[in-house]
């Protein structure tokens, strides 16, 4: 019966093989959620990074751009309005200050620039047509399941864009169509958390 161990017996255990916390991952701890803070006023505020930065001790300065950076990439999305895309040009400036290979960053910024141009200008016209095919589909199959039912459509007029059933199937049309564009982004922004 002895062999039996208490869970805070087994939690300490683990603990134990852990190990002790390096000093580094102390202030990784404590700034990169600072750095994130920063970014948070940032984007919602006019702050200057480089001001801010120049106010905290240089050995934490690599944690706090490290949450800063974080913040700012999760901030970059598809331009769906003009509010996105001006937050997505703030958040692009404020990582363009923090990071040092501005030529690298410069590069995935004009590919994430392309995305955007092709999003909002083939893009658009993609979803439009699309809408307009389902449309026209969903209103097909309403028709021919009217005219099953009740023999006859005469007389009837439905509105197909405020059928439920319509305003899902577009939704996931919706999904569909900007998963090509989500994906390549989510591989730049990879790509600029690799930027130091």
């Amino acid at each position: 019966m002895s062999d039996i161990k208490s869970a805070r017996e087994i939690a300490m255990e683990k603990v134990e093989k852990l190990g002790e916390v390096t000093e580094e991952e102390r202030l990784r701890w404590k700034y990169v959620p600072e750095g994130e803070k920063l970014a948070a006023r940032y984007l919602n505020k006019n702050l200057n990074l480089a001001t801010e930065l120049g106010k905290c001790d240089e050995k934490v300065v690599s944690y706090i751009k490290e949450g800063i950076s974080e913040i700012l990439i999760r901030n970059i999305n598809l331009p769906q309005s003009e509010a996105i895309r001006k937050n997505n040009k703030k958040a692009m400036d404020g990582l363009k200050s923090l990071k040092n290979d501005k030529i690298g960053i410069e590069n995935i910024f004009s590919r994430i620039r392309n995305i955007f141009t092709h999003y909002t200008e083939q893009g658009e016209q993609q979803r439009k047509q699309s809408y307009k095919q389902l449309k026209a589909e969903f209103s097909a199959k309403v028709q021919q399941a009217m005219q099953q039912q009740l023999g006859t459509t005469a007389g009837l007029n439905i509105d197909i864009e405020s059928q439920p059933q319509f305003q899902e199937e577009w939704r996931k049309l919706l999904v569909q169509l900007d998963s090509q564009y989500i994906n390549l982004l989510k591989e730049y922004k990879q790509e600029l958390s690799a930027i130091v």
